[in-house]
């Protein structure tokens, strides 16, 4: 039977708007392992600015063989939900590793980190109670409260990017609530920007509310030994719960995690309905995040590398005549205003050897489209330097550079 063809073509039709805009997002597939430089199909070797691998640690031979032991101890998947008999050793192994790392008295895995935070909110919250979030939160903050005020009938708020008066403002006119939650993304992938997070744990202190940071852009990248926001601050152990990602600077290959006292993250396993009716992180994916996890630990100078990539980039960037935001992370967002121009630097940038993303609207303000630079501990000065000189040349071809 074929598909309805009204409902084809609204499709097609929506697709063909793209195209004429010229917002069309085209895929680019990839034929070797995530690295500072890949194999493109149809076009060869690519240098690689675009991706969440901070530490090189994709490919890093003994995260791999970590993962290839894993797979042969215990199979491909687990092929059921945790409580059934979808739960191994290792991924206790892991979530025990993942707690100590970031500070907090246990975690619970999830199969992504979108999972991780869908459940959490759902979960832990009532009837009665108030969140708050950052209205630059991350899309997976941003669909959880939503869920959680639809199932259980919370109150909501979004407070002003950063601002904690506007914060202060929010709690207090909801100092009726049953419980108060603050959410706030650690690292704002779009930004590039670092939450206020020594105030964010006062304005939680002085009110009563518990603090969640999503440090998914953070973990492995933040404080001197990877181990996020906290350690950025000196905070270690102080913030209620943490959520965060093994897909981005822990190896890259998928999966994420709730962290926090020890009562949450079993009612987590009691209730959540994320890990009681889906199956567990692949056993292959837990023994590569926690070699992972272990590698961070024992080679803190690939955290130093990171930073200082990041540093001389930025710097060089403004030195070209650029204007990448302000920043301490290796996320290096170059504000070109319209979202065409984004993609079509993009593009241009790819026929030099550069895949790096256009982002527009409707993932960041209209007016605000950039291209999202993002450095790794990989990445040669040789890589960077290059990197440089092409965005100049893109910027200036397309007129949003001296």
């Amino acid at each position: 039977m074929s598909l309805n063809q009204g409902f084809r073509a609204d499709f097609e039709g929506q697709i063909a708007k793209l195209k004429s805009e010229k917002v069309y997002k085209t895929l680019n597939h990839l034929d070797s392992p995530q690295a500072a430089r890949v194999q493109m199909e149809g076009r060869g070797e690519v240098l690689i600015l675009s991706s969440n691998n901070y530490l090189g640690l994709c490919a890093e031979p003994e995260i791999v063989r970590a993962g290839i032991d894993g797979l042969e101890r215990y199979g491909a998947g687990t092929a059921s939900v945790r409580f059934i008999c979808g739960t191994y050793t290792i991924h206790r192994e892991l979530e025990q590793a993942l707690a100590a790392f970031v500070g907090c008295d246990a975690s619970m895995s999830f199969v992504s980190a979108w999972n991780a935070n869908e459940a959490l909110t759902a979960t832990v919250i009532e009837e009665g109670d108030f969140v708050a979030s950052d209205e630059l939160n991350h899309a997976s903050i941003i669909d959880s409260m939503r869920l959680a005020k639809a199932i259980k009938k919370c109150t909501t708020a979004v407070f002003k990017h950063g601002n904690i008066d506007d914060l202060v403002a929010r709690l207090q006119a909801a100092k009726g609530a049953r419980r108060r939650l603050i959410w706030t993304d650690g690292i704002f992938s779009m930004e590039g920007a670092i939450a206020k997070l020594p105030r964010l744990l006062q304005v939680a202190r002085d009110h009563d509310a518990v603090l969640i940071v999503d440090d998914s852009h953070a973990t492995g990248v933040l404080g001197a030994t990877g181990r996020g926001t906290a350690e950025h601050f000196g905070v270690v152990g102080e913030v209620d719960i943490i959520t965060s990602t093994l897909g981005k600077a822990l190896g890259g290959a998928a999966g994420g995690f709730v962290a926090g006292p020890a009562a949450v993250c079993d009612i987590l396993t009691q209730r959540s309905r994320p890990q009681l009716f889906s199956n567990a992180l692949p056993p292959t994916v837990a023994a590569s995040a926690l070699a992972s996890v272990r590698f961070v630990q024992a080679h803190p100078e690939r955290v130093t590398a990171l930073r200082e990539n990041a540093a001389w980039f930025r710097n060089a960037l403004r030195d070209a005549g650029l204007k990448p935001l302000d920043g301490e992370t290796p996320i290096v967002p170059i504000i070109v205003g319209e979202t065409a121009d984004a993609i079509r630097m993009s593009e241009m940038l790819l026929e030099q050897g550069i895949f790096v993303t256009g982002f527009g609207f409707p993932v960041v303000p209209h007016g605000t489209a950039r291209l999202r630079c993002q450095v790794s501990a990989s990445h040669t000065r040789a890589d960077l330097e290059y990197a440089v000189r092409s965005i100049r040349d893109v910027a200036a071809r397309v007129g949003i550079a001296r």
